[in-house]
């Protein structure tokens, strides 16, 4: 186990590029093999190159635990194809017209946060593919609560600017201790700066020590 320090294209905003579960690492196409070699080093998984809608933002585009991979509108057939014969997993669009996936839903293997701006039937989506149960709310006003959190199966890295009753619901609602952080000295959309999985974590390379303290704290790393 533990956490590491990267950046991508000389960026500190890693999570926008990458999504991650216990056994695969999404790295954009085109990506240099020895950062991809290094980052499937550091988190224990096998890279899959891939691309939604030929854009890299593979963070924000996709959301995926071990059980499925939720994909933005944008996505090609030939990207989802790709997507599930490198990973063998269940993916597919979700019914949405709100195309930044990522964002919307914050998940581990065994539930899942999803923003209200979500309708039944990609509540209904995210259970059917992500496998998970499914609770629907706000992080303080944001709706973005993708952006706002990391979940994995031992813990959650959330929004430093909610409240501790807020951070015991949240994650109560992702069955694991959840605990405030930002990331890259100060930011407070975590995932744009995290990728994790139940073993290890990569944080942005402008992380900060107390920050890195704090990561390590909610996610058991």
């Amino acid at each position: 186990m533990g956490l590491h320090l990267m950046d991508i294209y000389r960026s500190p905003n890693i999570g926008i590029f990458l999504r991650v579960n216990d056994r695969f690492l999404l790295v954009p196409k085109g990506l240099a093999q020895t950062k991809s070699d290094k980052l499937c080093e550091n988190l224990h998984v096998s890279a899959v190159p891939s691309s939604i809608g030929e854009s890299r933002l593979l963070g924000a585009l996709t959301s995926m635990n071990d059980n499925g991979v939720l994909v933005s509108r944008l996505a090609e057939d030939f990207e989802i194809r790709e997507i599930r014969e490198g990973t063998g997993l269940n993916v597919a669009r979700l019914d949405s017209k709100l195309t930044a996936v990522g964002n919307l839903i914050v998940a581990n293997d065994k539930r899942a946060f999803a923003s209200p701006a979500l309708d039944s039937k990609a509540l209904t989506q995210i259970r059917d593919v992500l496998g998970t149960e499914v609770e629907q709310g706000a992080i303080g006003e944001y709706y973005q609560v993708g952006s706002l959190a990391v979940a994995t199966n031992r813990g959650a890295a959330v929004y430093p600017g909610m409240g501790e009753a807020e951070v015991a619901r949240l994650g109560a609602a992702l069955g694991v201790d959840a605990y405030p952080t930002s990331v890259n000295s100060g930011v407070p959309y975590v995932s744009s700066g995290l990728v994790a999985n139940s073993g290890n974590a990569v944080a942005g390379s402008q992380t900060t020590g107390p920050e890195l303290v704090f990561i390590t704290r909610a996610l058991s790393v």
